[in-house]
């Protein structure tokens, strides 16, 4: 399986990329400065330069050849504008739906947020709420398209080792999960095209992610 990963060099895109070249699949990643395709190729990843807060769809989708799925798990990161998260989490996300429509790849995996369901509260910081914000545009966007979505809600993310057990459902609760967790369930969406259509939300739990990947469906 070819899994074009935008994103690429975050850590759960480097997780996932390590675990599905392992496996024996081909990951490759799209990444915005070229000095990080060192670190993806030692996970194992094909590294592709391009920045999808200023490429167009035709670019986008250039990259897009020969894949049988798309992972979006870019995001605008720490520090970053309330602008930014606009362009990042919200405009390349649409992007590479633009793209992955052109291109012909009908599977997308789309990582959001816990939290996006409910308007930002009074007194929440300007970018966090410019983030939830942009992550359910993102989220809304992608139902609109006629593609096989499945939109991944990750809890408090940790740098804990993977348990290989999870809480996956539409309302879990808040919770943490581990990122390499959460690059193991992605991987086991990419291998279940039943849970196409469904919006699920991930922590900690007691629950083989093979199990909960298989009653996750739409």
């Amino acid at each position: 399986m070819r899994v074009v990963i935008a994103g690429g060099h975050g850590k759960i895109a480097l997780l996932l990329q390590r675990h599905l070249a392992g496996r024996g699949d081909t990951p490759v990643g799209l990444i915005r400065n070229p000095e990080q395709a060192a670190t993806l190729r030692a996970a194992g990843a094909t590294p592709v330069v391009c920045d999808l807060e200023h490429a167009d769809v035709t670019e986008v989708a250039a990259h897009l050849d020969a894949a049988d799925a798309v992972i979006f798990a870019a995001g605008a990161g720490p520090g970053s504008s309330a602008g930014r998260k606009d362009t990042v989490d919200r405009g390349a996300a649409a992007l590479l739906a633009d793209a992955a429509t052109r291109a012909g790849v009908h599977r997308y995996l789309l990582v959001s947020s816990m939290g996006v369901d409910d308007p930002p509260a009074a007194g929440t910081d300007d970018v966090w709420a410019a983030y939830l914000r942009a992550k359910r545009a993102a989220e809304d966007d992608l139902r609109a398209r006629d593609l096989a979505w499945t939109v991944l809600r990750p809890g408090r993310l940790t740098d804990n080792e993977p348990t290989g057990r999870v809480t996956l459902t539409r309302h879990a609760g808040r919770g943490a999960i581990s990122r390499a967790d959460v690059a193991l369930v992605l991987a086991a969406l990419l291998d279940t095209p039943g849970t196409a259509g469904a919006t699920v939300e991930l922590v900690d739990g007691p629950t083989p992610i093979a199990d909960a990947v298989r009653a996750a469906h739409a």
